[in-house]
């Protein structure tokens, strides 16, 4: 059972990071219950966005460059989002799986210096990426090992048949990666999984701290659990199914997932670059963050002022160059004038498409109503 924090509510690329407030981006509270002969058990996990500001705006590239706004507020900020954290849910280990290298490594450090001030966090950054990749979810042990003495502390909430109160959580392990969907997802499983085997012993089902061999039906039922879950999330967030579903049902990845794979991802950048503006500004209607009537723009404006009809027409100019370049290049052979006619052709084309990619920004769909933060 997930529940999805409404203060910072948006798509992918619209709504990342943190508000002036704290509130993060992606965020949810994910509940997992058992029941079993009168016992109740209930594990809560959450998920948020980094608590920084910063934003990838859309520009026609895959992954757009990350930019981390740097203010003096910033320190207060994150110490803002987690002190309502602690308030709610007591002690707080903040996992960061991001990749330490490239655009979310600098996120990463960015990060990791801002927690290096709040002591009465723990903060521990896993690199899933250089540790599971596609195919090592078992390496996920390594974390575990890391903060089990942790985590197990934190416990979980369970009560007997007749009501009485056996344990109760005393906090909650916070997990991110970039978007907070599919490497989030993966771990977040794989600590349910940690903590349902442990409940289970405490009510004497299974003597073993592993019970996928003993409960092979319920195992399956519990990551077929996690992988629709995912998906729900992701959908809300991304507009796609999650990444990463095969690492969740084999342990690895599959030929066939990664086609999946590719096909979802395509379809975030097509939905990212193209779809996801006017969806932001439904949602902050929905939402009540932005009305109508607001100074900043109007509903006529959001339609109005769209530059999505350039798109069509640089598409017809591009697909028409390297056409006509190509039909040009078979012809070479005639004479030297047709060489000429082709390098124009293919200096003319190249030329649309620099400029395509230098304003690639301007042919992106891109929220009318409200701010980033």
């Amino acid at each position: 059972m997930s529940r999805r924090c409404t203060r910072r509510l948006g798509t992918r690329m619209w709504r990342r990071g943190a508000n002036l407030d704290g509130d993060v981006a992606n965020f949810v509270e994910t509940e997992q219950l058992l029941e079993y002969e009168g016992f109740r058990c209930s594990f809560l996990q959450i998920r948020g966005s980094i608590p920084l500001l910063w934003e990838q705006i859309v520009d026609l590239s895959y992954k757009p460059q990350l930019n981390i706004i740097n203010l003096e507020d910033l320190p207060k900020i994150v110490e803002r989002h987690f002190q309502d954290l602690s308030q709610r849910y007591g002690h707080i280990m903040a996992l960061d799986l991001t990749d330490q290298h490239s655009d979310e490594g600098t996120l990463n450090k960015g990060y990791a210096s801002q927690m290096e001030k709040l002591q009465s966090v723990r903060y521990e950054s896993f690199d899933f990426h250089l540790h599971c990749g596609n195919s090592n979810l078992d390496n996920l042990s390594i974390l575990y090992d890391e903060i089990s003495e942790d985590f197990e502390k934190q416990g979980y909430f369970l009560v007997d048949n007749e009501g009485h109160l056996l344990n109760e959580q005393k906090g909650v392990v916070r997990s991110n990666c970039i978007d907070c969907l599919d490497r989030t997802n993966v771990t977040q499983s794989f600590l349910a999984w940690k903590s349902l085997n442990i409940q289970l012993q405490q009510i004497e089902v299974s003597p073993s701290s592993d019970s996928s061999s003993m409960l092979v039906e319920e195992y399956d039922k519990f990551k077929n659990l996690w992988i629709n879950h995912g998906d729900e999330i992701s959908l809300e967030y991304a507009g796609t199914a999650a990444l990463k579903r095969d690492l969740l049902r084999y342990g690895k990845q599959t030929f066939g997932g990664l086609v999946t794979d590719g096909v979802s991802a395509l379809s975030r950048y097509y939905l990212n670059n193209f779809q996801d503006g006017l969806r932001q500004d439904a949602i902050d209607l929905v939402s009540g963050r932005c009305s109508g009537s607001s100074n900043q723009c109007s509903l006529s404006q959001i339609t109005g002022s769209e530059s999505l009809p350039l798109l069509p027409v640089a598409s017809a100019l591009l697909i028409g160059g390297l056409t006509f370049t190509s039909f040009t290049l078979n012809q070479v052979g005639r004479n030297a004038q047709q060489f000429v006619f082709s390098v124009v052709c293919a200096g003319l084309t190249a030329g649309m498409l620099a400029l395509v990619k230098t304003n690639g920004r301007q042919f992106c769909s891109r929220p009318r109503l409200c701010g980033l933060l």
